[in-house]
């Protein structure tokens, strides 16, 4: 028996032109807003890490600077307004405690105290913790034209630790002391290049007494001893100069060492060099009485519009 079976056909109308344009603004509106969020929070992602990378280096590169500033002779610190050469003459050179600001200025110097030696190290024999290599302190009675003496200090032991810290660039005869309380002169540390051969400067070049760690002779020339000095009884040990010069063509920031202006050395031709940070944009410092504040702007051009923050401090 067969059954007859009626197959029902339904036909559905397809989008009508209206719906399907409606369909179609949609699509669009919701691509549109789509793309822009991705393309802010893609650009969002990109100035959150050039920002923190900024954050970062600025943040080193001041403390690196401050660390350093904070043993420096505070008298010899110095600004240079171009870059050093042989015929410097008072125009290129201020000293920061007379001229407080230069906006011309690229260039921070001065004598770092030798604090490594000063900290000094624990004494084996002893077992005096930190017993410091150098101590300070004159012994005004004790000393003669000759030389000089410092009661608990080791000639020998500042010779070695100065030696390790230049690469056996340097010596305790390339040293100098620097009586705390005497005067300062912007032009009495060598910064213009001429060699110190007398004992009248700011600052005083010695030499190791053999047998006698406790003693400084003179390493002047003319006269070869401390004849005429004025002792104080206490000092400061340097065995180099540090500078902090803004290359604004290239934008690097560079820290140079161990160097000697009293041995008429100039950082560029003299000193050892690093580059503390790149991308600088400013390198700008100022002093208030004896205090130091350093402002160090950094950029970035990873986008199409410059990006820059700006990190400071200031430094007793």
């Amino acid at each position: 028996m067969f059954l007859n079976r009626n197959i029902l056909k339904i036909n559905r109308k397809a989008f009508t032109m209206l719906e399907l344009i409606f369909v179609i603004v949609i699509m669009g509106i919701m691509g549109k807003f789509g793309v822009e969020f991705l393309a802010q929070a893609y650009n969002s992602f990109i100035f959150s890490n050039i920002n923190n990378t900024l954050q970062s280096q600025s943040g080193t590169a001041v403390e690196f600077i401050s660390t350093r500033l904070q043993h420096r002779i505070k008298d010899s610190a110095i600004v240079r307004n171009t870059n050093i050469n042989q015929a410097s003459t008072a125009d290129d050179i201020w000293n920061l405690l007379t001229q407080s600001e230069d906006e011309n200025a690229t260039v921070l110097e001065w004598v770092s105290a030798d604090i490594d030696s000063f900290r000094g190290i624990s004494d084996s024999v002893t077992g005096v913790p930190y017993l410091p290599n150098w101590t300070g302190i004159i012994d005004v009675d004790a000393g003669n034209a000759n030389f000089i003496t410092s009661p608990g200090t080791d000639t020998i032991e500042v010779n070695s630790l100065i030696s390790i810290l230049s690469d056996g660039n340097s010596t305790i005869n390339d040293a100098a002391i620097y009586f705390i309380g005497s005067s300062s002169q912007a032009n009495g540390w060598g910064y213009d290049g001429a060699l110190i051969t007398d004992q009248n400067a700011s600052i005083h070049p010695i030499n190791l007494v053999a047998g006698l760690p406790t003693r400084f002779g003179s390493s002047t020339t003319v006269p070869v001893n401390f004849s005429g000095v004025e002792v104080y009884e206490y000092y400061k040990l340097a065995w180099t100069a540090n500078a902090v010069a803004h290359n604004f063509a290239t934008g690097e920031l560079r820290f140079y060492y161990d160097y000697q202006p009293w041995k008429g050395e100039n950082y560029l031709d003299d000193g050892k060099s690093f580059v503390i940070m790149e991308n600088v944009s400013s390198f700008r410092f100022r002093s208030v009485s004896s205090l130091i504040k350093v402002q160090i702007c950094v950029k970035s051009n990873q986008t199409n519009e410059e990006y820059s923050i700006c990190k400071e401090k200031t430094i007793f």
